[in-house]
């Protein structure tokens, strides 16, 4: 198998590694783990209009609170998401697991789930989450 990053790059998420790397987050997702990445597929990110994308590449540590966001601790897997509510996140702040409707994380859709890495797991989502402190331009 293949780490996060490498996943990740093999499973077609292109935008979300180009802001990882612009983040200087690479190391992390590199590192042994594990992690969870609740990973905004590129249509999520187009849903983003261009100079909002613009503007966070622009801004570093905003950028990295916002990708550190869709990371959490561990290794929490599809059985795992259906057992929890919440998961707490590298941003700090915890995101709402829900199970009502097939599983959505902060009301975004688990589009598919265990995307395995060696050290940890990818569940792709179909929006951008943002951490409740950081405005959308």
């Amino acid at each position: 198998m293949a780490d996060l990053v490498e996943t990740a790059t093999s499973t077609g998420f292109k935008t979300l590694i180009t802001v990882v790397e612009a983040a200087g987050l690479l190391d992390i997702l590199k590192s042994p783990g594990p992690y969870t990445i609740f990973a905004p597929t590129d249509e999520a990110f187009a849903k983003i209009p261009a100079h909002t994308i613009t503007a966070w590449l622009d801004d570093v540590p905003k950028l990295k609170r916002i990708l550190a966001y869709h990371l959490v601790s561990g290794d929490v897997r599809s059985d795992d998401l259906v057992q929890i509510d919440e998961a707490p996140t590298f941003e700090g702040s915890v995101l709402a697991i829900e199970n009502a409707d097939g599983v959505r994380v902060n009301g975004a859709k688990v589009l598919q789930q265990d995307i395995l890495a060696d050290n940890g797991v990818i569940h792709s989502i179909d929006d951008v989450l943002m951490p409740a402190l950081v405005a959308v331009e």
